[in-house]
């Protein structure tokens, strides 16, 4: 699964940001946290949701049950959104 080409993303140094460039249904920006930022800027080239998984789990003192339901909450949202391709 990767980021869909119809969003961009940005770093503005303080969070993550997610843009809709108009060639999807969703029109907006999305505003993201530190872990969401992570998981957005994991899916800019090809990956899995395991692959992610063990990315967070490199980066933060985290359990994996923790890190694959946060995962999976933003894949989930994004998907919602026709944000991630596959």
């Amino acid at each position: 699964m990767k980021l869909n080409s119809g969003f961009l993303s940005h770093d503005d140094g303080e969070q993550k940001l997610l843009v809709s460039t108009g060639a999807t249904k969703f029109s907006g920006l999305v505003r993201s946290n530190p872990t969401a930022g992570f998981i957005i800027e994991c899916l800019e080239n090809d990956t899995t949701e395991d692959e992610i998984v063990a990315k967070m789990l490199k980066k933060w003192e985290v359990s994996e049950d923790i890190a694959r339901r946060d995962v999976r909450k933003i894949v989930d949202q994004l998907k919602g959104i026709g944000a991630i391709d596959g």
